[in-house]
């Protein structure tokens, strides 16, 4: 079959990106994602989309989906996401997705799906439930992001091995029908992305791991500061200038995320000079969380209580949504062979 280049249509970049409705958004959601879409969504055509079939792989029971979806819609705009400018969707009101999944799938391989990092932890985390859909995972995430033919996805540390995979899908259907499926890239408006550490220093903030050391955008004053409070620290350094334990660093690298620069520079000072006090650290931590999500989680409710406007929103995200995926469809039927009338 001759290749034919097909082109971007004129106007801005494509950008895409998702969140499982899984849980409570938390900081590390709103520093490694959420904060990325507010800036992008003036400078670029953005697709932000609810993933709620891929939250199906690990979680089948979907009595609590909706709510979930609803909080997850809620927690995006009131971090400043803006439903006008960017087109804010379901998974599932795309069906298009699924078609270009299954085409997709023809080119994914059973022992790099088996090797992926993500693939393996949910192994563990779920022996029970190894079903075709968690081991296919990134191709459905690919399909999510080529199908509106994105150049960018602004996307955490966790997911940069999925998004080299979606490249790669992206580039063996092109090799084989033609360029129709521009491989994505990373985007993080040209700093590190972030890895948001959780408060007991094992890991990440996650909505599936210890709830107890996850910020959560719903958290009310009192749990941010009962938390905080319980993060590891010990007796302090005994000499000037020492390197930070892994434990310490990571309350340091909360503090940078919500405190103003005097205040990480005030401790970082005490450090250095041996004359830390964790505990009116993280009492500073704390009350600074505190002022960070509390006016958040209040719009939350408060958009919460209008179910009407959260409908509005999913329909119209789902009409651009769905021009975007048709147009795509359309190429990708052509450049394979498929439209026979």
């Amino acid at each position: 079959m001759e290749k034919k280049k097909e082109t971007m249509p004129p106007g801005r970049q494509v950008v895409m990106s998702g969140i499982r409705p899984t849980g409570f958004l938390h900081l590390g959601n709103y520093f490694g994602a959420i904060q990325n879409y507010v800036k992008m969504q003036d400078d670029f055509e953005c697709y932000f989309m609810v993933a709620d079939l891929h939250s199906l792989t690990t979680h089948p029971d979907t009595k609590e989906l909706k709510q979930n979806v609803l909080r997850v819609l809620a927690e995006n705009i009131a971090c400043g996401l803006d439903p006008e400018k960017a087109a804010f969707y379901c998974q599932s009101h795309v069906h298009e997705t699924a078609e270009l999944y299954l085409y997709l799938n023809m080119m994914a391989y059973k022992g790099e799906l088996e090797k992926t990092t993500t693939f393996k932890d949910k192994v563990r985390q779920h022996p029970q439930n190894v079903n075709a859909g968690l081991l296919t995972y990134p191709v459905l995430q690919a399909a999510d992001i080529v199908i509106h033919r994105a150049k960018y996805v602004p996307v955490g540390k966790d997911q940069e091995q999925h998004l080299e995979m979606a490249r790669t899908f992206a580039n063996r259907f092109n090799h084989r029908y033609g360029e129709v499926l521009p491989e994505p890239t990373a985007f993080n408006y040209n700093r590190q992305l972030i890895k948001v550490p959780s408060l007991d220093g094992t890991g990440k903030m996650s909505k599936s791991e210890n709830p107890n050391a996850t910020i959560y955008l719903a958290d009310e004053d009192d749990v941010i500061r009962k938390k905080v409070m319980k993060t590891k620290t010990d007796a302090g350094p005994t000499q000037q200038n020492s390197v930070k334990p892994d434990y310490i660093d990571n309350i340091f690298g909360l503090m940078k995320l919500v405190s103003v620069n005097d205040v990480v520079a005030k401790f970082e000072d005490d450090y250095n000079a041996c004359t830390i006090r964790y505990g009116d650290m993280k009492k500073q931590l704390a009350e600074d969380m505190v002022n960070f999500i509390a006016p958040i989680r209040n719009k939350v409710n408060d958009i919460l209580n209008n179910e009407k406007y959260l409908k509005e929103v999913m329909e119209k995200g789902a009409a651009k949504a769905n021009a975007s995926a048709n147009a795509t469809m359309k190429l990708v039927r052509q450049a394979m062979g498929l439209n026979y009338y």
